[in-house]
């Protein structure tokens, strides 16, 4: 059974408290928007998938205890509040399309005169809940996807190597993972050899959260320092790597956890295929570059300091870019639930995504 780190039961929110992983597993109580900007922001729960899921679900625990008489109240207060959770992470696009899908989703209600304002309440957090079972469904497509791609380039009865960035799995998610999604199912097929994953500094996600994944479900995995990749690749054969994203713009870009750059570099270099997973709730086609997105910065102590101690020089100065932007020509393919694409091909999905309309139904 792989990690709950959202628990959503009788409309009341629980996130596992990741900043303390992997020494203690405690969950905290998000009782309304302000406690959901707080764990987002602080990255008590962190990965984009879940950052939109835990974001509003906050607000669906805030207003299922509020009575509304006026839509229009209502139809304020959520887009207020979801604008709110928005700029706790600015970076991660994820809860930026599920705002702007839920507060469409208000205007359409309110305009609606059939519609009362408790039955505007309950069809507004039905919605929300069902963003848990869609991320867990477009989660497993992708590790399907992904896993059929990977071993498409090697022997029937080769296992594989394979190197992840950062945390992507059950605690970044509703559940199974995305790029770690792609690496439980090479396990679930018995192909996968060994997944090295760096410790993902300054905050160490690699270090913390995806060893304790591997540990937990039992997957063969190798801890390695980021600065380790490059050697890695020129003594070892490596069959990919699989790293998630925060944002992915139209042209193919890709925003993810900081390091992520470095490494598509040194896999382009040493011939390794380079796959981003993400679901379509990851990719925003408003954006045409990579150039365009914003980057989100960290407190300089994320590197002076490691567990409340000191272990830099006092008074240098840090810079902290908590993502940097894959370019897409290094990008072999992006793995969503839709299938693998290039990225110079992402328009096909967004026509895919327009005619369906269903790309932010969660």
């Amino acid at each position: 059974m792989t990690l709950q780190a959202i628990k959503w039961e009788g409309r009341k929110l629980e996130i596992l408290d990741q900043t303390l992983l992997p020494a203690i597993s405690k969950y905290i109580s998000v009782k309304g928007v302000e406690d959901g900007w707080k764990v987002i922001n602080r990255m008590q729960v962190r990965g984009a998938p879940a950052i939109a899921i835990v974001g509003c679900l906050s607000l669906a625990a805030e207003i299922d205890g509020e009575i509304f008489t006026d839509k229009k109240v209502l139809r304020q207060e959520i887009e207020g509040k979801l604008n709110y959770l928005v700029s706790a992470r600015p970076t991660a696009v994820n809860i930026k399309l599920a705002a702007e899908y839920l507060i469409g989703l208000a205007n359409k209600l309110s305009e609606d005169n059939e519609v009362s304002p408790s039955m505007m309440k309950d069809q507004f957090l039905k919605t929300i809940e069902t963003m848990l079972e869609k991320d867990l469904a477009d989660n497993n497509a992708i590790g399907k996807y992904g896993s059929e791609e990977i071993l498409k380039s090697v022997p029937n009865d080769a296992l594989v190597r394979v190197i992840t960035h950062c945390n992507t799995g059950s605690l970044a998610t509703a559940g199974y993972g995305t790029a770690l999604g792609v690496i439980r199912s090479l396990h679930g097929k018995d192909r996968l050899e060994q997944v090295y994953c760096t410790e993902t500094r300054p905050f160490n996600q690699g270090a913390r959260l995806t060893s304790y994944e591997l540990v937990h479900d039992k997957i063969p995995g190798v801890l390695i320092c980021d600065d380790m990749v490059a050697s890695l690749m020129k003594s070892r054969t490596i069959n990919a790597v699989i790293v998630g994203a925060d944002r992915v713009v139209a042209n193919g870009d890709t925003a993810n956890k900081i390091g992520t750059y470095q490494i598509a570099i040194l896999a382009k270099y040493h011939g390794v295929p380079f796959y981003v997973a993400a679901p379509c709730t990851s990719i925003d086609f408003n954006m045409n570059s990579g150039d365009q997105i914003k980057i989100e910065e960290r407190p300089e102590e994320e590197i002076t300091h490691i567990l409340s101690q000191r272990i830099a020089a006092s008074g240098i100065q840090c810079w902290n870019p908590a993502f940097d932007v894959t370019p897409a020509e290094l990008i072999t393919g992006i793995i969503t639930e839709k299938g693998v694409y290039k990225p110079n091909n992402l328009s096909v999905l967004k026509e895919y995504c327009r005619n369906n309309e269903n790309q932010f139904k969660f």
